[in-house]
């Protein structure tokens, strides 16, 4: 009876040490040895119930003492680290690990140096699930470096992660239209030389009134790019109307009608002194005051410079 008993010690004892030695990359309760005391002692239990308590109790102690020494002085994960010290059991084969037996991390980012593919980011900086630094608009400028976020997808841009302007003319290269203009030479919003009279498109007033309409503040926008594009340029603001009135009446309108958009442009920050304003009434026209569509052409603002 007594070699039957130590029979199953033996066993299970031997179940225990063949879990502790299962290999890098693996873990469960054996890593604990805690739960390999207790499965010990229950090996010992087991053994020792064959004969009487004192014997199972006798067991309980020994296999608890035995497990548990076992296991705790096993690496169960190979990574160099016994199990009683090793705070991160399972650890991947080939995985290089600090004194309690986790994975390093050697540049602090939260991804460990095995699936790091940018080691020595600084301190700091946000990263990716590989551990690079993110790139919201995927401009290849890392977001701490970008002072240009959110560049349109397959924008050329330069180290600081802006957009190219080969020409420089203020206008970047994906929306010029007109590349290589030559040095300081005013350009429109594509990045064509502006015209010597720019007629300001969809730029409207309410009727008989220089009150300017909602939706003319948008085109207003665009012409304000230009001027704080090129902060030198002296334009003047022109004003025209069609021959319906008199043409006392049409120039005064024409007037307060170009100062309404000079104003506009100057309380969103436009140089003033670059700004001047006329009104030409109903002296230029540019189409057939004889036709609705005619009239409507005639009534409109220009730049001049």
């Amino acid at each position: 009876m007594k070699n039957y008993k130590m029979g199953i010690v033996a066993v299970a004892l031997s179940l225990l040490l063949s879990a502790c030695a299962s290999g890098p990359g693996h873990s469960g309760w054996y890593d604990d040895w805690a739960a390999c005391a207790s499965a010990g002692a229950a090996a010992g239990i087991a053994g020792g119930a064959t004969d009487d308590f004192d014997s199972a109790m006798a067991g309980a102690v020994g296999g608890f003492i035995v497990g548990g020494l076992i296991c705790a002085n096993s690496d169960t994960d190979a990574d160099g680290v016994k199990n009683r010290k090793d705070d991160c059991p399972g650890t991947v084969g080939g995985a290089i690990v600090d004194q309690n037996g986790c994975e390093m991390d050697s540049d602090g980012d939260g991804v460990v140096d095995r699936l790091d593919e940018c080691p020595g980011t600084p301190a700091g900086t946000r990263v990716n699930e590989v551990g690079c630094p993110f790139d919201a608009d995927g401009d290849g400028v890392a977001d701490a470096r970008d002072r240009c976020p959110g560049t349109p997808a397959g924008a050329k841009v330069d180290e600081h992660g802006c957009e190219l302007d080969s020409d420089s003319d203020g206008v970047v290269d994906s929306q010029d239209k007109c590349p290589n203009t030559q040095a300081n030479t005013p350009v429109d919003n594509t990045g064509c030389v502006l015209a010597a009279e720019f007629k300001l498109e969809g730029v409207n007033f309410e009727f008989d009134s220089a009150k300017l309409t909602a939706d003319s503040t948008a085109k207003l926008d665009d012409a304000l790019k230009i001027l704080k594009r090129h902060g030198d340029l002296k334009v003047e603001v022109a004003g025209h109307t069609d021959s319906v009135g008199s043409d006392v009446y049409n120039q005064g309108l024409s007037q307060r009608r170009a100062q309404a958009v000079a104003d506009y442009l100057i309380g969103k920050g436009a140089n003033a002194d670059n700004i001047t304003v006329k009104g030409y009434g109903e002296s230029r026209p540019v189409a057939d005051n004889a036709t609705e569509a005619g009239r409507a052409a005639n009534r409109r603002v220009e730049f001049r410079h």
